[in-house]
């Protein structure tokens, strides 16, 4: 039987904030002099690792399982999230395929700490780091982003079973 596949795209954005570590795929930036305005973590990555594995499997967004409301995810890893979503998706028979996320951002330089992503954020999915694309642009100076104000990421996720629900 031939698998039923299913792709999803997620997108976050954060502003800068002082006083905060900057944390991107899983990895802190410890020598960044700020980081990034959120309830958790802030991890713009990982938020929009997670929306594009929910909205593949035709779930709710991030903010749905882990609301900014809840205290119980103030400050939290966002890697926790990302293990907690690949859960939500093998309970309905999802399993991931591969995942390719794209940081738009003019700091910090991420194409040195990629394989180190790559290697957390296989862990907390359990698949291959051969099956997470990390790859970074800057916005050639224009808006927000372009300006240094913040960081913005894409994501899009393959999820697939192996035989279709209720076979």
């Amino acid at each position: 039987m031939t698998p039923l596949l299913r792709i999803g795209h997620g997108y976050d954005i954060h502003p800068f904030a002082e006083g905060r570590p900057l944390w991107l795929g899983g990895v802190h930036f410890p020598d960044s002099p700020i980081g990034l305005a959120g309830h958790s973590d802030a991890d713009v990555l990982l938020h929009a690792l997670c929306d594009a594995l929910l909205g593949a499997a035709g779930l709710s967004d991030i903010g749905k399982y882990f609301p900014p409301s809840d205290m119980r995810h103030k400050n939290r890893p966002s890697i926790e999230f990302v293990g907690e979503v690949r859960v939500l998706l093998l309970e309905r028979g999802w399993r991931i395929g591969n995942v390719d996320v794209t940081v738009i951002a003019e700091v910090p330089k991420i194409g040195p700490r990629a394989e180190e992503m790559k290697t957390v954020i296989a862990d907390a999915l359990q698949i291959s780091p051969m099956a997470i694309g990390i790859k970074a642009t800057t916005n050639e100076g224009l808006g927000f982003v372009g300006r240094g104000e913040g960081i913005c990421a894409h994501a899009v996720a393959l999820i697939y079973q192996e035989e279709f629900p209720g076979s």
